[in-house]
């Protein structure tokens, strides 16, 4: 029997978020042992996460905008003191919008079907092995891993530049 909670908090277990078009739940949760079935919806889960790590979801959004020029599906530092750093696979406002975190992010592949067209695009390996498809395509989900990757860059180096002073 699957086990559907009302609540979660997201923390350093947590690989990705998926949207999922259930009466009982709306998010399946991905961490590096167990799938959790969640009856709030991914972009309530991230809100929630970045007021729990004393900021808000539009203050990160902001400043990450501001610091990078970004003004699409940006990533979003939930927590850089613990290195929890998530971007969505879409506009946050779509309801197909997942969140992945970059961290356990091992790769991303094309997925590639010999007749016909494809429904999953891409595959994400996490380090854990774990695989999940995705709708997004690979050119997609690469760059925004990438414009992640410049966000984590840029808050340790501001981090480290502080610390210097």
């Amino acid at each position: 029997m699957t086990m559907i909670l009302s609540n979660y908090s997201i923390n350093q277990n947590t690989m990705a978020l998926t949207s999922a078009a259930q009466i009982e739940y709306d998010t399946i949760v991905y961490e590096r042992n167990r799938q959790l079935f969640i009856k709030k919806t991914p972009f309530q889960l991230i809100k929630q996460a970045c007021l729990e790590a004393y900021s808000s979801y539009e203050g990160r959004r902001s400043a990450v905008m501001y610091q990078t020029n970004l003004r699409q599906k940006v990533p979003i530092p939930i927590d850089p003191v613990q290195n929890i750093y998530t971007f969505p696979t879409q506009s946050p406002s779509q309801f197909d919008c997942s969140w992945l975190f970059y961290h356990h992010i091992k790769s991303i592949h094309p997925h590639h079907l010999a007749l016909g067209h494809a429904i999953h695009k891409s595959i994400i390996t996490f380090k854990n092995e774990q695989q999940i498809p995705m709708r997004e395509s690979y050119y997609q989900l690469e760059k925004q891993r990438q414009r992640t990757a410049i966000c984590i860059l840029q808050i340790a180096s501001q981090q480290h530049q502080q610390l210097s002073l």
